[in-house]
């Protein structure tokens, strides 16, 4: 029997897909068939003949974001509404590179001792997208939208445990209209992705997930030397000085926790407060966080679904069972429900200090570490004592915030607003949240060829 790609129900535990594997030969195919596709025709596309395709997959998106989002739901546990907006935000992704890919890719002139220099940028080839489970549909977006609105073909390797939702990508570009073979889904395990890497027509990898995954196709890469982009774990700090809005500030970073059942890279993970208003935060984050519903994800009204996987479940509680024993005190949740489904409830631990554990490491559920800080000196040191440098935020004074975001070892700095993505903005990150960026003007520049172009005579003659 071959081996298959199964997904379990997180909230029922029940078998949702069981798809089989591709053999080594069809994974050969499949990346023939997108280097032929590549070289034998996408390359030549026109700016207008993509920006036609990638809308109609942004229109397939919105149609289809229902019974994308029952996929989403079903496989990994993300309540419907999320789910349902994620859907969308990857339309709305898709339909942004439609719009500004052409502009920004247009050629730069410079000014040199020739006649006429510039410099311009082209597509390399095909491009291997290394995907993880929390975000099935966003993430793929953001890897396929820039590479192939700036001409290069795509091969997906989607995380394993969610096979219905890379069919249901590819579904979406055969509705679309794209040939066979600018988009095509590898239904591989990770023990196969080496000989895909080394593949002498892969030509860049895009890899979102953990730092030890990351590291190690970072690795492969290299060593064939192509091109990366690492999207990888975080740990983001959020920063509350005594000059805050704390009502708003509690809310936002409540919010910014739950998201996903808190398995977000860019959720607020260590909330650092000044000791003046420490006790007070205290309250408010407590009172905003018990106000969320935890419950079966499929229901609308449900803010909280289950933790994708029992493995994982099993990992957040060793988190917080480390860190009260460490010495920190667990204000809510903190103990795993009886009954079906991988829940685990929300759960705030206060005095938490740097040498903790859940300070310590990525804790990828909702879990708030809530840490102090005797001032924005201190947040700061507290912010940067970690591994990780994804995204930040602070809640102070404006002017304050954008002087002390220069400090920050982040990719990025919200300052009195949630960390999120968005497609017009550069989103990566530092140390070990990884390197090179998706989304805005600089994501469409990771897998391009920036070509220096010197046309004579020379003007020094």
């Amino acid at each position: 029997m071959k081996n298959k790609l199964i997904s379990i129900n997180p909230a029922t535990e029940e078998k949702v897909n069981e798809i089989e594997v591709d053999s080594e030969k069809e994974v050969i195919r499949k990346i023939d068939l997108a280097n032929d596709t590549y070289y034998n025709y996408y390359k030549y596309t026109t700016f207008s003949e993509r920006t036609r395709l990638m809308k109609n997959l942004s229109r397939v998106l919105h149609e289809n974001a229902d019974n994308y989002a029952k996929i989403i739901t079903e496989e990994m546990g993300r309540p419907i509404k999320e789910a349902r907006g994620e859907v969308l935000k990857s339309a709305w992704c898709a339909e942004h590179y439609a719009d500004y890919a052409e502009s920004y890719l247009e050629n730069e002139y410079i000014k040199s001792d020739a006649t006429e220099s510039y410099v311009q940028y082209t597509p390399i080839g095909v491009i291997l997208g290394i995907l993880p489970w929390n975000a099935t549909f966003w993430l793929a977006s953001r890897f396929f939208a820039p590479a192939l609105m700036a001409g290069n073909t795509c091969l997906m390797k989607h995380d394993s445990h969610v096979p219905g939702c890379a069919l249901a990508i590819k579904d979406a570009f055969v509705k679309s209209g794209f040939k066979e073979g600018v988009f095509e889904n590898l239904a591989i395990t990770s023990a196969s992705l080496e000989n895909v890497v080394r593949n002498r027509h892969i030509k860049g990898v895009s890899f979102t997930g953990s730092v030890n995954g990351g590291s190690k196709v970072a690795a492969i890469a290299a060593s064939e030397v192509k091109p990366q982009v690492l999207e990888l774990g975080g740990s983001d700090p959020n920063i509350v000085l005594k000059d805050a809005d704390l009502e708003e500030a509690a809310y936002t970073i409540s919010l910014s926790r739950v998201i996903n059942a808190g398995q977000s890279c860019i959720a607020a993970k260590r909330i650092i407060i000044e000791e003046a208003v420490y006790d007070k935060m205290v309250e408010l984050l407590k009172a905003n966080f018990s106000k969320f519903k935890v419950g079966d994800p499929m229901d609308e009204n449900t803010d909280v679904g289950p933790i994708a996987r029992n493995d994982l479940r099993e990992d957040i509680h060793r988190q917080v069972v480390n860190t009260i024993n460490e010495g920190a005190k667990c204000v809510l949740g903190g103990k795993i429900p009886s009954g079906k489904g991988f829940y685990y409830p929300i759960t705030m631990l206060i005095d938490v200090t740097t040498n903790m554990t859940a300070a310590r490491e990525e804790t990828f559920g909702p879990i708030a570490a809530v840490m102090k800080a005797t001032d924005s000196s201190d947040a700061i040191k507290i912010a940067n004592d970690s591994q990780y440098g994804l995204g930040a935020a602070i809640w102070t004074k404006p002017e304050r915030g954008k002087e002390l975001a220069k400090e920050i070892e982040s990719g990025q700095v919200s300052i009195n607003g949630i960390v999120k993505t968005d497609p017009r903005l550069p989103s990566g990150g530092v140390k070990k949240s990884g390197y090179g960026r998706e989304l805005g003007p600089h994501g469409i520049k990771m897998f391009v060829n920036t070509q220096q172009v010197w046309v004579g005579p020379s003007t020094n003659n």
